[in-house]
């Protein structure tokens, strides 16, 4: 098991930015793939970035690029997620995730959650 909790969450303006962190524990987190998704009101959720255990590979959706970044530092267990330039349609909880796989861009890969942060981005 891996038990995984989010923050950096908040209100910013647009065109500011925020950086989200999730710190892990249970299994060895240097193993796992680790991800950032969100889910907005009324929508689905949806990748924003993965990262693979060694942060050799990432991947962000074409939304993002550009503005965000994902990290890792292994030695401390967590996985950040830097969010720049932010736009009134990054508003969404946000929440981390880690997959067993060494590398992983689809989220039925990820079987751990943590409880998701939320980001509100005003106009």
């Amino acid at each position: 098991q891996v038990q995984l909790v989010e923050s950096g969450g908040g209100l910013v303006q647009a065109g500011g930015s925020l950086r989200l962190s999730c710190t892990a524990s249970g299994r060895p987190f240097s193993n796992y793939a680790m991800g950032w998704f969100r889910q907005a009101p009324g929508k689905e959720r949806e990748v924003v970035a993965t990262i693979s255990w060694s942060a050799t590979s990432t991947y962000y959706a074409d939304s993002v690029k550009g503005r965000f970044t994902i990290s890792r530092d292994n030695a401390k267990n967590t996985v950040y997620l830097q969010m720049n330039s932010l736009k009134p349609e990054d508003t969404a909880v946000y929440y981390c995730a880690a997959s067993g796989l060494s590398y992983a861009t689809n989220m039925d890969a990820y079987a751990y959650w943590g409880q998701g942060t939320q980001v509100t981005v005003s106009s």
